[in-house]
């Protein structure tokens, strides 16, 4: 990609040339048993492989996606649990994105609820979309090949600055 964030076009008579991966790009991938302890140790493990590989995001960025990691997770530590003993976390980083992703293997499709202020809970997946839209990137669920699911959402590191 170039950048603008498009892909360069090959001119005739020449081939397109990759761009050298930077440090930091990679795609990250660990399992944690689906128990509450798991959230904030998921939480570090995403926010140390961040600073270990010296992702140029800023503070928002970080912060909002641990919260949606620690959402995500702990969606799937209550209501997958049965059926997905562990939970996966996946980290892909590119040149101008981060995204995070949580597996298990729980084979319904959640919702993201529309807030009702009445509830104490059951706002995690709106909260996960609405941080997401903030921060000017895309989220979604799709269904794995084993019948389960994975939630991601995918934040550009030039987020905007949430408002105050």
């Amino acid at each position: 990609m170039d950048d603008s964030g498009s892909i360069p076009q090959a001119r005739e008579g020449e081939t397109a040339a990759p761009a050298d991966p930077l440090a930091y790009e990679g795609v990250w991938r660990f399992t944690v048993p689906a128990v509450e302890e798991s959230v904030p140790q998921a939480r570090r493990a995403v926010r140390d492989l961040l600073g270990r590989r010296q992702v140029p995001a800023t503070q928002d960025l970080v912060y909002s996606l641990l919260l949606i990691v620690s959402e995500l997770v702990t969606n799937s530590v209550r209501h997958a649990a049965l059926l997905s003993p562990e939970v996966a976390v996946e980290v892909a980083v590119g040149r101008e994105w981060v995204r995070v992703a949580v597996e298990d293997d729980h084979p319904y499709r959640p919702k993201a609820l529309e807030a009702d202020f009445g509830q104490t809970g059951g706002r995690g997946l709106l909260l996960v979309r609405e941080v997401t839209r903030e921060a000017g990137g895309v989220c979604d669920v799709e269904h794995t090949s084993t019948g389960g699911k994975v939630i991601w959402a995918a934040l550009p590191l030039g987020a905007p600055a949430r408002p105050l």
